[in-house]
């Protein structure tokens, strides 16, 4: 039971570049899976609030797209103003980098960090270092570019430190009273992460082009009784989008329907019937009429 009394709460937005393991450590953090993940790059493209409570403390996590300037299309433009309005609108900050990776993509979010508010040096995928001595001079190295709050190096994948982080961070969470229901761990609806599971499932089982050229719709989600009935739409560009996604025989897409819904049943704890269709939207990436019905504003 939360008492109110010396309660503090506050938002932490997890920033960094493609691919360093945002999504990963947002999960690890509140021990939930919220938020997807894979090894491609941009597979975040919303924001998206974890929530964990403990005791006289509330931390409301902002996982946030990897920022980049590699794509300039309306879609990559709209997660990239994500970010940076997420920095503005948080207490604390936490940037996620690699371990002994430090290139000019962190550098253009290093200029985006706040001087006014506590950032955390999150130093990622230690677990993928086979001589930790090397780790020290690359610490002092970070110390020098910016005044950290603290610098904290993570395995997210192996929730190595990740204690030592929470604890970390409580300590600059300001008093507030809780935002949110101590046993709420998302405020983002079943209706999104049916559409986020199916999308993960792209990202993890189509070819290297493929997931940057679609995103997911959910046309129906309807609760009878403990069965979910959804229907989903995978928006691709091009026809051959579309005919690689659905396979020989509809293999493909019956495969990622299958894991999709699995997914979907496991998070939601109920039964799930999961029909999906593909359909072609020609711009779609670049159309801020579509991006809006897509849920990216």
């Amino acid at each position: 039971m939360i008492t109110h009394t010396n309660h503090h709460t506050g938002y932490i937005a997890i920033v960094g570049r493609p691919n360093v393991g945002k999504s990963t450590l947002l999960n690890g953090l509140i021990k939930q899976k919220i938020s997807i993940t894979s090894r491609k790059a941009q597979t975040t493209r919303h924001r998206i609030n974890g929530i964990l409570t403990d005791q006289q403390f509330q931390f409301i996590f902002v996982d946030t797209p990897g920022f980049q300037n590699q794509y300039t299309n309306q879609l990559n433009s709209t997660m990239n103003r994500v970010v940076t309005q997420s920095i503005q609108d948080v207490d604390i900050v936490l940037f996620v980098i690699e371990a002994m990776r430090f290139d000019n993509r962190d550098h253009l979010i290093l200029k985006l960090l706040p001087a006014n508010k506590p950032v955390i040096l999150v130093i990622n995928k230690i677990d993928k270092l086979a001589d930790k001595k090397r780790l020290l001079p690359f610490l002092e190295e970070m110390s020098r570019l910016f005044t950290f709050a603290a610098i904290i190096p993570v395995s997210a994948a192996k929730k190595n430190q990740l204690p030592v982080l929470i604890d970390i961070i409580r300590s600059y969470l300001p008093e507030n009273l809780p935002l949110f229901d101590e046993d709420t761990i998302t405020d983002r609806n079943e209706r999104f992460h049916a559409a986020e599971l199916l999308r993960e499932k792209l990202f993890r089982l189509t070819g290297e082009e493929i997931p940057y050229s679609a995103s997911v719709v959910i046309d129906q989600f309807k609760l009878d009784g403990h069965l979910r009935r959804i229907s989903a739409a995978i928006i691709v560009e091009k026809a051959n989008q579309k005919a690689i996604i659905i396979g020989k025989n509809g293999e493909n897409l019956k495969t990622i329907a299958t894991q999709a819904r699995k997914d979907m049943e496991r998070l939601f704890g109920d039964k799930v019937f999961l029909e999906v269709w593909v359909k072609i939207r020609n711009g779609w990436a670049d159309n801020a009429t579509i991006l809006k019905t897509l849920g990216y504003d």
